[in-house]
Order: C-alpha cells, then sequence, then structure tokens
C-alpha cells in the first residue's frame, strides 16, 4: 500500500502461484484485484500478463501505480466478476491460462469507516462494494421481520436470528439505524451470550454485506464465466473465507470434476451427461499454516480450492 501504509498480506498466495503455476507468455485473470496481491505475486513469477478485476472503483484506482510499475502487463478493469467475459473482452485477451478468486470483503474495505463494513469503527451503514444499490441501511429498513430474520439465518447463520431481527425492528420504530456502531449495539444487546473470540454482531454483519452485494450470486456467475473462459489445462484457484462460499465452490467443482466422467476416465461419456470440464489438483481444500496465521490473523478462515480445465465443453455448453 501507498503512503506509509503496511503492506497488504494476500491469503495463501504460495497456495496460489503453486495452483496456478504461473508460465511466460500466458494470461491470467486477478478477479477481486482488491489491494494486488494475487496480481503482484502472478507477475513476479513469471514475464506474463494480467487482468486485475474489481467492482470497488476505489480499488482500481489504488491500483494505478501497480499497472504503471509492470509497464502494461496488468491491466485493471473496473466491474463484478461475474461479468468478466465482457468486461474483458474489448483488450482481446486471447486464451486464459488461470484466473484466481480472493472472495469476500477485502481487508482494505473493512479499514475503511466511511465503507460501513466493519462494526469495529463507527461510520455509515452502507457496505456496498460498488458504489450503486441498496445500501445495508435500506435494506434493514425495507425488510419485514421475518424477511430479515430469514436473512441473517441463512446467510450469516446465526441461530439467535429471529432475536436480533425483532430487535432490529424494535430499533428502527424509534429511528431508523444509519450507522455501523448503532446496529452492532443492538445486534450485541440482543444475543443471549457471545462466543470467545468472535464478536456478537459477526454473523449479522456478514448476512447483511453478502445480501447487499449478492455476493453468492456473483460466485456463481463467476465460477461458471470461469469455467467458459480458461483454455484446456488453464488453472482455477478459489480462496474462500466462510461455509456458505466454500460450500458453494466445493460443490460446483465437485459437479464438474465427476460428470460423466465419474464412472471410469477410460469409458466414453454416458449418454445425456456432460463430460468432466475440470480435474481436480488437489483432494482437499489447502488450509493456512500456523506460522502464516500468526502473520495474518485474517488467513484463520481461508480454504483454497483449485482444479484443471478439461478440453470439454463448459457444462453451459453441454447443455444447449
Amino acid at each position: 500500500m501507498c503512503g506509509g501504509q503496511p503492506a497488504h498480506v494476500p491469503v495463501l498466495v504460495d497456495a496460489i502461484l503453486q495452483a496456478l503455476a504461473p508460465r511466460d507468455d500466458a494470461t491470467y485473470i486477478d478477479a477481486t484485484f482488491g489491494a494486488g496481491g494475487y496480481s503482484e505475486a502472478i507477475l513476479g513469477a513469471a514475464r506474463c500478463r494480467v487482468f486485475g478485476i474489481d467492482r470497488d472503483p476505489e480499488a482500481v484506482a489504488r491500483g494505478a501505480a501497480l499497472a504503471q510499475k509492470y509497464g502494461g502487463r496488468l491491466i485493471l478493469v473496473a466491474g463484478p466478476f461475474g461479468n468478466m467475459e465482457r468486461l474483458i473482452e474489448p483488450f482481446q485477451p486471447g486464451p486464459i491460462a488461470g484466473i484466481a478468486f480472493d472472495l469476500g470483503v477485502s481487508s482494505m474495505q473493512l479499514d475503511q469507516p466511511g465503507r460501513g463494513f466493519s462494526f469495529r469503527n463507527d461510520g455509515p451503514l452502507d457496505m456496498r462494494m460498488g458504489r450503486s444499490g441498496e445500501s445495508a441501511a435500506e435494506l434493514i429498513a425495507r425488510l419485514p421481520q421475518r424477511e430479515l430474520a430469514a436473512l441473517i439465518g441463512t446467510l450469516g447463520e446465526e441461530r439467535f436470528a429471529g432475536r436480533v431481527a425483532r430487535a432490529i425492528a424494535a430499533a428502527q420504530r424509534k429511528r431508523p439505524l444509519t450507522t455501523t456502531g448503532e446496529l452492532a449495539e443492538v445486534v450485541r444487546a440482543a444475543l443471549p451470550r457471545r462466543e470467545p473470540g468472535l464478536d456478537a454482531a459477526t454473523r449479522t454483519f456478514q448476512a447483511l454485506r453478502i445480501a447487499v452485494n449478492d455476493e453468492l450470486g456473483e460466485l456463481d456467475r463467476g465460477l461458471a464465466a470461469a469455467e467458459r473462459l480458461l483454455m484446456p489445462g488453464g488453472r482455477l484457484a478459489v480462496v474462500s473465507f466462510h461455509s456458505l462460499e466454500d460450500r458453494r465452490v466445493k460443490n460446483f467443482l465437485r459437479r464438474r470434476t465427476a460428470g460423466a466422467g465419474s464412472v471410469s476416465r477410460h469409458l466414453p461419456p454416458r449418454s445425456g451427461e456432460p463430460a468432466a470440464s475440470f480435474t481436480p489438483l488437489a483432494r482437499r481444500a489447502v488450509r493456512p499454516s500456523a506460522a502464516e496465521i500468526a502473520r495474518n490473523p485474517r488467513a484463520r478462515s481461508a480454504r483454497l480450492r483449485s482444479a484443471e480445465r478439461t478440453a470439454a465443453a463448459s457444462f453451459a455448453e453441454a447443455a444447449r
């Protein structure tokens, strides 16, 4: 980072490089550019080209110095990664050899109170990764109590979602909640007990952030786009930070790596079933070492899943 700020520490970066295996003259996509940690690591590992995509215009603007450093090998593009095909098409990218995802909110966004992602510092209750659409404050003002409880229970995996939603609705009747501090205080007061090491507001804030940014829908679109873009032999690497994301990635790859080839790779595809579009690179998700967690506590819940693209058609193409 610039301006004397501490450098951003990308999570599982060595494992990402091992999965992608960057090579000279190839093209890669960093689908969640953020502070540019993955992009810089890939560019430093090979004489290649990287498209850095981010829906946050501030992240793209901050990356200008890094793009200048690599003299045309880093191309920054603003927009959601679910639209990556359309976003990079004007640059005539050619075959894509690897795509990396670092899911969820970035540490830089969390560290800016004005973005409204964090319950640790008071700021406007916003949570939008881009600068358009409905804010978190507008969302909780619009949703009926029952729908808010369902959202917090599903996307936040909060067991006391009903109690939290009732408390939010009661507070809203007095006056609208417009700051992160106000919301966090309401949530903390609503919960009967707290888990050691976990702020009581964590799950509610997670649920609202996911909903505001349609993160799970965006992940589905991004994975499908990656499947279509990757060349045969191209690599996909996805780092997730909570079970909702990881489960979606796991299920996507399980289906794509099974396909019609699940009986035997030596037999032809079974009638009516698409051939496997990916081959797994590891049997299990890669987790950070104790040393990495000590250096970077954000890595604690990280999981990396990776796979290599086969020559088969994407599942969407096979279904036509």
